[in-house]
């Protein structure tokens, strides 16, 4: 490598595990991290504990000096990175706006390694969409950051595939290498100046906001395949959720099935010891997998119907809107 290329000095912006295999990336590869800015120490699990970000945790086991403004903009954090002058800065999933005085004090260029194929689903939860929707593939770009959300011009793209069982851990898995790899070969050219930057097309934008509470009920007049997607583009958190036999109930794992119905949305269609099968939109069928009753853990559906779901019957209406 490059011995300019080494000693190019980095503002570093991320915040959840997506971002920590990009900031080792970048610290393997010889990039000078001046500083990493990360989100606040939050509460964490029932117990609430304060616990910091995966990306605070991997800078402090790198002896990287770490900032972590509640607010970026306006605040003391702000004027130091400033005074920096960065030649890189580089985002992945910070969860922040950049003030524009903060892009401008790069000298190089602002970076951000976004998961989503742009312009399709700016925002902040790209993945989550993807799957949500059903789409067949979802990927990462680089681009430019810009003062407009997500719409800088696009510095390269990489394309994966969702799978039939992925979730947004899985794919953010996925994503985070991918985006790994795709900086740490553009990079050098935005360095050099030999990239070409391409704008996006506003007329293709697609936008994903953070999801919100009321998104989180299914709605099983949906095709199997789309309540299953939804699910998975819930999971790991926040979840997805029904009123199931009287009680709001969230739903874990499901799996399509083949066969059809005539039954309305939300009937059961079968019931065994080990199999629950639930009526969905377009006359298909869903097999309910790993669901949580209301103020109990998680059970996969042997249990549940060894217990609280005993008494369920065939064509008991037992999901509805509400």
């Amino acid at each position: 490598m490059k011995e300019g290329i080494k000693m190019t000095s980095v503002i570093f912006m991320g915040t959840p595990k997506f971002s920590v295999p990009v900031l080792q990336g970048l610290v393997d590869n010889h990039y000078d991290i001046l500083a990493v800015v990360t989100q606040p120490d939050r509460p964490v699990g029932r117990k609430h504990k304060i616990t910091p970000s995966p990306v605070k945790q991997l800078a402090t086991e790198l002896n990287l000096p770490v900032l972590q403004p509640e607010k970026l903009s306006g605040s003391e954090e702000l004027e130091q990175l400033i005074a920096m002058q960065p030649d890189l800065i580089v985002t992945a999933a910070f969860g922040q706006f950049l003030p524009s005085k903060l892009l401008a004090a790069a000298k190089i260029a602002a970076v951000n390694v976004h998961g989503s194929l742009l312009p399709k689903y700016r925002g902040g939860a790209p993945v989550q969409y993807a799957i949500m929707n059903g789409d067949a593939e979802t990927g990462i770009t680089i681009m430019y950051m810009e003062k407009k959300m997500d719409a800088g011009d696009i510095l390269a793209q990489q394309a994966i595939a969702i799978g039939p069982d992925d979730d947004v851990a899985t794919m953010f898995d996925k994503l985070s290498i991918v985006g790994r790899d795709l900086l740490l070969t553009t990079l050098p050219k935005v360095i050099d100046g030999s990239i070409v930057s391409i704008p996006q097309e506003e007329d293709q934008v697609v936008f994903s906001p953070n999801i919100q509470p009321d998104q989180e009920k299914l709605d099983f007049t949906q095709p199997a395949r789309l309540v299953d997607a939804k699910v998975r583009g819930l999971r790991p958190a926040p979840g997805a959720y029904v009123s199931f036999n009287g009680q709001r109930t969230k739903i874990w794992q499901t799996t399509p099935l083949t066969e059809t119905t005539d039954l309305q949305p939300g009937q059961i269609v079968k019931k065994t010891k080990h199999q629950l099968w639930v009526a969905a939109g377009e006359h298909s069928v869903l097999q309910l997998e790993v669901i949580q009753p209301a103020g109990k853990p998680k059970q996969d559906i042997t249990a549940y119907l060894n217990g609280s779901g005993q008494n369920l019957k065939e064509e008991q209406q037992v999901i509805f809107n509400e």
